[in-house]
């Protein structure tokens, strides 16, 4: 079977999925939107907006399209996946109903409670004063989230009592309420987990950086960095997270008839308690996807249609490249607060000429014959190596090509774990 792909999204992460779905040698045609400008050096674009359930529905009709992969978690809870379901085309992403998994963290800890999956004790606020006696309940220090979708960026962890109750008060302020939660100790891990409603299959894990600064310093992004495979982890901890975590979170969903087609992304702390949820994602996180991605050498595609189509194989062993993946994010100056936009791009040809390395963009659009800035978080520099010390050390080398005014970028992705340094807290 020759199969044709759209692929809905304009990041990273896309541009990650559709790498992987052109080395499918099952794959004919892949189709991107809306794209950006290094996406559309691989594949076609369509200049629609991907939050539209019709004019998905539109596009994937005059493209013939086999499978549509929803990347961003809008076009999810816009309900673009329930209209390509009820025009029966293959979708993976799951429904409005099911991505509240991520649309609201108060449904993730109602889920999570009728699951049995252990997560951080929590409670929602409405207002200030209830806020208040929450962040005073569960002390410093202090975790408030925005209760909806905020791209990564709706947390803030604070000593400072102050800064939580300012945080909450934004989300208030702007229609919202907010979950606090107790804080989590330990080591954090992203684990993805294909699902197909009934059955999950987890990818290799992998961990990101939120905070913009080296040392986990500065406000939350959606990710400046990620790394794959995590050599600190426990032995077992993905068939346990399988157990206690994402089964039992699909098997949930599952009875309340709303199945989690897609991608369960477990977000997770390993605590002195052991495993505890942090959050559900209900797509492939960024930036943890290019790494991940880059070492998966099952096909892709059919792995999704399977999913899409609930027939996902119950005994299927993926192949890994052994090797580390290492990526390194550049963002835009001013970023994650209001990102400067337009800067010229210099050194993407010399960065992905080094051997075993490219380039996922992010925010980027073309001008004439240059490639511009176009958002937050820009590039994605993704390297493999034979150990995560290589592999960092080759990022780093590709990256520090690429450059263009006002440029981020942290310089201790994957330091700690290269240099054996992340130990996970003992009972």
């Amino acid at each position: 079977m020759y199969m044709k792909v759209l692929v809905l999204g304009p990041g990273g992460r896309e541009h990650a999925i559709i790498r992987a779905l052109l080395k499918d040698p099952a794959v004919q045609e892949v189709h991107s939107a809306p794209g950006n400008a290094g996406i559309a050096q691989m594949v076609p674009t369509h200049a629609i907006d991907a939050n539209n359930p019709q004019q998905v529905l539109d596009l994937t009709a005059s493209l013939g399209a086999d499978l549509v992969v929803i990347g961003p978690e809008a076009p999810l809870v816009a309900g673009v996946s329930d209209a390509l379901t009820q025009a029966k085309v293959p979708v993976f992403g799951p429904s409005k109903a099911a991505a509240l998994l991520e649309g609201s963290k108060a449904f993730a800890k109602e889920v999570m409670a009728a699951a049995g999956v252990p997560t951080a004790l929590a409670k929602v606020a409405s207002n200030r004063q209830e806020a208040l006696e929450a962040l005073q309940a569960f002390g410093a220090p202090y975790v408030v989230k925005d209760d909806g979708l905020a791209a990564g960026k709706g947390v803030v962890v604070t000593e400072d009592l102050e800064a939580a109750l300012a945080h909450a008060q934004s989300c208030f302020d702007a229609g919202g309420q907010v979950v606090i939660e107790e804080y989590l100790d330990g080591p954090e891990a992203s684990l993805f987990v294909i699902s197909d409603g009934q059955r999950g299959l987890p990818l290799a894990p992998a961990q990101d950086f939120k905070r913009i600064f080296d040392g986990d310093q500065g406000p939350n992004t959606g990710g400046m960095g990620a790394y794959s495979p995590l050599p600190w982890l426990p032995e077992g901890f993905v068939e346990e997270v399988m157990e206690r975590v994402a089964q039992p979170t699909i098997d949930q969903m599952a009875r309340r008839g709303t199945p989690f087609v897609g991608v369960l992304y477990c977000g997770l702390a390993l605590t002195s308690r052991g495993i505890r949820v942090i959050e559900f994602n209900a797509r492939f996180g960024d930036p943890e996807t290019q790494a991940v991605l880059a070492r998966l050498r099952t096909p892709l595609a059919g792995l999704l249609l399977a999913a899409a189509k609930g027939e996902l194989p119950a005994d299927l062993a993926l192949d890994w490249d052994p090797r580390s993946a290492v990526d390194i994010v550049l963002a835009a100056q001013n970023y994650p607060e209001t990102p400067r936009k337009g800067d010229a791009i210099s050194g993407l040809e010399q960065a992905e000429a080094l051997a075993d390395v490219h380039v996922d963009h992010a925010g980027t659009a073309q001008e004439g014959e240059q490639i511009v800035t176009a958002g937050g978080r820009v590039l994605a520099v993704v390297a493999l190596g034979e150990t995560l010390a290589e592999a960092r050390a080759t990022a780093y080398q590709a990256a520090d090509k690429i450059s263009w005014a006002g440029q981020q970028k942290r310089k201790d992705i994957a330091l700690a774990a290269s240099q054996n340094q992340i130990r996970v807290p003992q009972p």
